[in-house]
């Protein structure tokens, strides 16, 4: 399904990011994976993609500082010469009431989640728009369509990646671009794996589907829109999050 494409993936080597990078190294993609801080776990994940036998890179580098996409430009011409697939998935949380938040506490998490987002956009679209093809895939949230409380930063960042999605894809379409954006509900993350059973059974109460998401149900959106079975979509925002927001 994604046999000869190049695919980069920021906090590939976690989570979402993980889960997504299986899924296009088992559908035939090389991949780049970007990761902030995490060696061990960046080689872990690195050496569980090798039984695909498909081209797995790791470069370290923080998303909020635009060098790390220039970086990734310049090593992507230097080993591909092209690149098919960019999933902008890496993102922090900073959850606190708006009162207590500090300008530093907003401006953090909105440089991760949005700002970071914007940089790989904006430099790896350089080399899609020179091949006439390529596919975008934001990773927003469904806090970033209904907002949470103590979250007004975090709610903020994703739904400004809702925005800044919908504005790339009309600027990219005739370039043979598409851009999208997946919103997950309540997945089965390091990040919910601290709360107690009863806690994850009255989340699950409040979701239509009546269970937690896994990372596979992202991952597995994201290879449909990374693939040619979503080649006519674009600027749109697909909620995977087992009905919680209707």
């Amino acid at each position: 399904m994604l046999k000869d494409k190049v695919a980069v993936i920021t906090g590939g080597v976690r989570g979402i990011g993980k889960a997504i990078a299986h899924k296009f190294c088992e559908s035939g993609a090389d991949v780049i994976l970007i990761y902030r801080s995490n060696d061990e776990e960046a080689a872990k994940t690195s050496e569980e993609l090798k039984q695909y036998g498909t081209e797995v890179h790791l470069i370290k580098g923080d998303v909020a500082e635009p060098k790390t996409a220039a970086e990734t430009v310049a090593y992507i011409k230097e080993h591909f010469g092209k690149v098919d697939i960019l999933v902008n998935n890496a993102g922090i949380t900073n959850d606190k009431l708006m009162m207590r938040m500090s300008p530093e506490d907003f401006d953090k998490v909105i440089n991760a989640n949005l700002s970071g987002a914007f940089y790989m956009m904006k430099e790896i679209s350089t080399l899609m728009i020179k091949k006439r093809s390529g596919s975008i895939i934001n990773m927003a949230s469904v806090s970033g369509l209904k907002g949470n409380p103590a979250q007004v930063n975090y709610s903020a960042s994703k739904a400004g990646i809702v925005g800044m999605t919908m504005s790339a894809a009309k600027e990219l379409g005739r370039r043979g671009i598409r851009v999208n954006a997946i919103a997950p509900g309540f997945i089965e993350t390091d990040m919910t794996a601290v709360l107690t059973d009863e806690q994850k059974e009255a989340a699950a109460g409040n979701i239509t589907l009546g269970r937690l998401g896994k990372p596979e149900d992202i991952a597995n959106a994201a290879l449909f829109l990374a693939s040619d079975m979503g080649s006519y979509i674009t600027g749109q925002t697909i909620s995977v999050d087992g009905g919680i927001i209707m």
